[in-house]
């Protein structure tokens, strides 16, 4: 087997397509995923089968059918209803569904970890309920799960090829084209899979920094 630094020089413009569109992915999907999550872990908290119930179905069904699964029913099965999305946008919103279900999780134990204490307090001080969340629990309970959402980005990092399946240019899938139109799959192959070493490494590296910074 032979190293062809020219492949390489060739595929790289195709490689920062691929990041950028992975990047997007990450980034939207982790805000989907994030926001989303903490909704359900707030409509878990309310008083009413009527509300829990459902939630929970949903989110269950979700956790326990495959991303694929997903993705493909969101790419091909709403159209048939008439409900279309472009390939990115019904990726990041596959991604981010998919992964609020998990940080809905996160969020659960953080506020179950909030000390009884400060729920006490704010009924002390007639705090009104909203108040109450967004400015004594919430704090706290974010605070307490951020390390562990940071665990989930880089899951969802790794989970972004599977959006090649859906005709997406991610990373992976511009490195298999360029290696299907060019008869070149080590090179391109290898950079990728070394970029997903790094990107990894690196974001495990802001996550400890962030993790030292919340606990001091």
């Amino acid at each position: 087997m032979n190293w062809d630094w020219n492949a390489v020089s060739e595929f790289m413009p195709h490689f920062w397509d691929g990041l950028l569109v992975t990047l997007q992915i990450l980034v939207l999907g982790s805000a989907i995923s994030f926001a989303l999550g903490l909704v359900w872990a707030l409509l878990m908290r309310v008083p009413s089968r009527w509300v829990t119930w459902p939630v929970g179905v949903v989110t269950e069904f979700v956790r326990n059918t495959p991303l694929l699964v997903q993705l493909f029913f969101l790419f091909y099965v709403l159209p048939e209803w008439n409900v279309t999305f472009s390939a990115l946008t019904t990726g990041v919103v596959g991604i981010g569904l998919h992964y609020s279900t998990y940080t809905m999780q996160v969020y659960r134990a953080g506020i179950e970890a909030v000390p009884v204490g400060q729920w006490e307090a704010a009924t002390a001080l007639n705090l009104p309920l909203r108040r109450t969340w967004t400015a004594v629990i919430l704090p706290q309970a974010v605070r307490r799960v951020v390390p562990a959402l940071g665990n989930y980005v880089i899951s969802m990092l790794k989970d972004t090829p599977l959006l090649m399946a859906i005709t997406v240019l991610e990373m992976l899938g511009e490195a298999r084209l360029f290696s299907q139109q060019n008869f070149q799959f080590t090179e391109p192959l290898t950079v990728i899979g070394v970029a997903f070493i790094v990107i990894s490494y690196l974001a495990s590296l802001a996550l400890r920094a962030l993790e030292r910074r919340l606990v001091h």
